[in-house]
């Protein structure tokens, strides 16, 4: 699957999408959700906690593994996506869309921009 030209990405298998509003949609990967398996559990942060660059925020759990998700920015959590905690196989199913894990109003929205973008992305950790 192509990584979406218009999303950010981290070399530990997030993705980001700015929003319209300010605030920025992370989740995993097509890489990263293919090498896990099917998720079967999502603990998701709750809503306003504050997280900085590259905490260990969100853990994934499929039949094969668990996984740390990792803070792309600093910021504030704003929202977590409900439907995964009775469906966490929809980051499977679609990962770049119903898949997202939360949303979160960035510090200092400028790291965004240190992020990789899909080029960088795809010559590096998805091709290892």
């Amino acid at each position: 699957m192509d990584n979406p030209a218009d999303l950010r990405y981290t070399s530990t298998h997030e993705w980001v999408r700015r929003e319209p509003d300010g605030t920025l949609t992370v989740g995993i990967t097509f890489h990263a959700q293919d090498a896990l398996g099917e998720l079967v559990y999502a603990e998701l942060p709750d809503v306003g906690r504050v997280l900085k660059l590259a905490e260990a925020c969100v853990v994934v759990e499929s039949t094969k593994a668990a996984s740390a998700v990792y803070a792309p920015v600093d910021g504030e959590v704003v929202a977590v996506n409900p439907a995964l905690a009775d469906a966490p196989e929809t980051v499977n199913n679609d990962p770049f869309g119903a898949g997202w894990l939360f949303r979160l109003r960035p510090s200092d929205p400028a790291q965004v921009d240190a992020l990789l973008d899909a080029a960088q992305y795809e010559a590096g950790p998805a091709s290892e």
